[in-house]
């Protein structure tokens, strides 16, 4: 009697329930299996796009399951008619897979054929029929075990213990003029942490079942805030002027409800006294911020520009809307990196390798070198200094090199970025030969070597599927990838909440028992999706599934004694840079580089050459963003491109008008010499906003010998009369070609042709001269010698009596 009720009141409250979230009943007919179709069982069930029906996951519950979680899964969807006809008889059921024993599993279960989630249900009409454009919301239940005491037993998914599980739900239906048929399915993972009894059971099915914790996982994770570049390219450093963005989309980011804002908000409810009040989540959490999002907003909160039209980057501009919100965002932060462990990533997420193919020192120190001071500046703070974090997640040998010259420690890098050593799992920290200084008696890499962290793949693989831009990881293996628009951000988080799960609930998985969590650099989940990730991440920290690292603990530690080398995905140098590209980066940066040699350091202005020309150099990394370029959408991935192909085009037009600013001016009409060793004045002028030295360089015909002058300093935006010392031995017209360069030799501006005359009479006039001379000393001596002898000489005859 007793277990009767009990099964009355358990269907009841499932019935009750399936009204409530607008479900069929689980009791409504049931169709018959339609014909499988056969296959790789290891791709999506659907060989082409759906043609009839899509099929959506709106909402799991609970999206992860413990020991208190209600007794069924309940999951709502969306049924839509994609087509050109009516379907009818749309049927939907619930399938499950067996829990996942490997760590591929978290992604290749996904591209399972639906034969491979071999525990289903009942079929479920949701539809009787659906019109072209019409669509259908629907909720399915169904227990997680069965009771043992029931009489007529209803399906179940059949879990009886914790682990990481794959479902899909199966969509059937009859299109017109057609058969009835599978047209499309919805797949996802769901965590169990635990599971609740049955109600009203006795012996195993009637207690909680908990997973073990007698193996946690330490655990670290990463917490990016970065952006797609922002700002305008081409416009050097200034002391007064706002700057100005290609747009105004990060202030949406940034305000209330944004993108930015969300992954701080979710930061902040998780670090609470409430919700963290021993501290372990902020403990296991490092922020990881990119320096030219810092630069941006910082600029920001002064003030700054975007285009009227944001198709004409460098026409109209209007003032922008978001400084406020800048600047109470930044506070935030600066608040968070008070709290939690803050690392920078490489400035504008740039591509390590591609800055490594530019073979530009100063480059390359803006790139790895300079994002820990920019981060500290801005957010007054002291960032974990040494490690530097690819987003590419593989680095080559040029890379290694590259990071170790510039005094990386510790490389942060997918798990399958590295090779070598005995063990079957790649230990927490590891030494790379690449980049290092290996001892030739022992063929061991030195102390103080570059060293690597490797981050978990399947989850960092799942993570960058959360949230608005979808994206997989270039580390990602070939059977990782399958398309993510074909599942929902509902189903995606999922996979990421079951990603984060799986090594805590497998005590089997590789020693030692830990994981570093590593998100894409630009990560897109809302404010709903990032904390739900953390609320899980402290729930497996609640239960004891997962023990605290932080990263500073992870670095500290000794490496593995074996020794490991890089292996650069070929899928990285895909997603990467393009040569073209990169060249023309280097090319740019090379002119920045020699101009900088010839400009003045002037204590006293406070406009110096180097903040005149970083936002150059800043330009150039951010046109070698890796931002974007891994996005499912391909116009995302083809508008990556075209930002930086416009940046460099930008950069480049800006630096041949400041190499054309500094030259010398054309003297209207004939520049006559006064004498033959008259100086030859000339005019140069510097339109740029710093000082710079320059030498004159005169192509003069033989008859003109000009003196060189040396270096001479131009003023910040003026000019400056040089006086050449100039000789000419004929009165002639001459044309003389005149040009300013840098003191290693670079061409500044354009040659100057200046029209000479000379007043000189050359030859005969030395002659005249010559025997002016003779006679006059020829009378001169004749008067004294006329003295001398006391006679007067005859040349005075007749004014002896004047």
């Amino acid at each position: 009697m007793t277990g009767a009720v009990h099964r009355r009141h358990a269907s009841v409250v499932l019935a009750a329930l399936l009204v409530l979230l607008g479900s069929v009943s689980l009791a409504g007919p049931v169709c018959a299996q339609p014909a499988v179709g056969t296959g790789d069982s290891l791709a999506r069930s659907t060989d082409a796009d759906p043609e009839f029906l899509t099929l959506t996951i709106d909402k799991v519950s609970p999206s992860v399951v413990t020991e208190t979680s209600p007794p069924f899964l309940a999951v709502t969807a969306t049924v839509r008619n994609i087509g050109d006809r009516p379907v009818e008889d749309i049927d939907v059921r619930i399938q499950r897979a067996p829990a996942i024993l490997q760590p591929a599993g978290l992604r290749t279960s996904l591209q399972l054929d639906q034969t491979g989630f071999d525990t289903v249900g009942e079929f479920v009409t949701v539809a009787s029929r659906l019109a072209p454009g019409q669509e259908r919301n629907f909720t399915l239940a169904m227990p997680w075990r069965a009771d043992p005491i029931a009489s007529a037993q209803q399906p179940t998914l059949q879990i009886s213990e914790p682990g990481v599980y794959p479902l899909l739900l199966n969509a059937n239906g009859t299109p017109e003029f057609g058969d009835p048929a599978r047209l499309d399915d919805a797949r996802f993972l769901l965590p169990v942490l635990g599971l609740p009894p049955v109600a009203g059971a006795t012996g195993a099915a009637g207690t909680a079942v908990l997973a073990s914790t007698n193996s946690p996982v330490a655990a670290t994770m990463l917490w990016p805030l970065a952006d797609e570049p922002r700002r305008s390219a081409g416009y050097p450093g200034t002391l007064d002027q706002p700057v100005r963005l290609v747009d105004d989309a990060l202030t949406t980011s940034l305000a209330a409800g944004g993108r930015l804002d969300g992954l701080v908000s979710a930061l902040e409810n998780s670090l609470g006294p409430t919700s963290d009040p021993d501290g372990r989540v902020g403990s296991s959490l490092c922020l990881a911020v990119d320096p030219d999002l810092l630069v941006t907003v910082d600029n920001m909160t002064r003030g700054y520009l975007v285009p009227v039209d944001p198709d004409e980057p460098d026409g109209v501009v209007r003032e922008g809307t978001g400084a406020t919100d800048a600047a109470a965002w930044l506070d935030r932060v600066r608040a968070l990196a008070a709290e939690l462990c803050t690392v920078a990533v490489p400035f504008a997420q740039a591509d390590v390798e591609a800055v490594a193919a530019t073979d530009n020192t100063a480059l390359a120190r803006g790139a790895i070198t300079a994002p820990a001071d920019i981060v500290d500046s801005v957010l007054a703070a002291r960032s974990v200094r040494g490690v530097t974090w690819p987003d590419a997640g593989s680095i080559d040998t040029t890379g290694a090199d590259l990071l170790s010259g510039l005094g990386t420690s510790t490389v942060l890098l997918a798990g399958n970025a590295v090779t070598g050593g005995d063990s079957a799992a790649t230990p927490e920290l590891v030494t790379l030969t690449d980049g290092a200084d290996v001892d030739p008696a022992t063929n061991t890499a030195a102390s103080g070597s570059l060293r690597a962290a490797p981050y978990d793949v399947p989850a960092a693989t799942a993570l960058a599927a959360v949230g608005a831009d979808p994206q997989t990881p270039s580390a990602a293996p070939a059977r990782y990838r399958y398309d993510l628009t074909d599942d929902s951000r509902t189903a995606r988080l999922q996979d990421a909440l079951g990603a984060l799960s799986w090594a805590a609930l497998e005590p089997q998985y590789a020693h030692p028992r830990a994981a570093l969590y590593a998100p894409p650099q630009r990560w897109s989940p809302d404010a709903g999706e990032a904390t739900a990730l953390l609320d899980h991440f402290a729930t497996l920290l609640r239960t004891g599934l997962v023990t605290a690292r932080p990263l500073t603990a992870l670095l500290g530690q000794p490496p593995a004694t074996e020794e490991y080398e890089t292996n650069y995905f070929a899928q990285a140098d895909e997603d990467g840079v393009p040569d073209g590209t990169r060249a023309a980066a280097a090319d740019q940066a090379g002119r920045i580089d020699w101009l900088m040699t010839a400009f003045v350091e002037d204590p006293q202005r406070e406009l110096t050459p180097q903040r005149y020309t970083a936002p150059l150099r800043e330009d150039l990394l951010r046109a070698l963003s890796l931002s974007g370029r891994r996005d499912a959408d391909p116009a995302a991935v083809q508008s990556a491109q075209q930002a930086a192909d416009q940046r460099v085009t930008a950069t480049t037009r800006t630096l041949n008008g400041m190499v054309a600013g500094v030259t010398v001016l054309a003297p209207g009409g004939v520049y006559t010499l006064a004498s033959e060793s008259s100086p030859l004045l000339l005019v140069a002028r510097n339109a740029l906003a710093v000082p710079i030295r320059v030498l004159v360089d005169i192509d003069a015909p033989p008859a003109m010998t000009v003196t060189d002058i040396g270096e001479q300093i131009l003023p910040p935006m003026g000019s400056r009369t040089l006086q050449v010392p100039a000789k000419v031995s004929d009165s002639i017209n001459l044309a003389v070609d005149v040009s300013l360069t840098t003191p290693d030799g670079h061409a500044l501006g354009e040659p100057t042709t200046v029209s000479v005359r000379s007043n000189a009479y050359g030859r005969a006039l030395a002659i005249l001269t010559g025997c002016a001379g003779a006679l006059l000393l020829l009378l001169a001596g004749r008067r004294l010698w006329h003295r001398y002898r006391g006679q007067p000489d005859p040349a005075d005859e007749g004014y002896e009596g004047r």
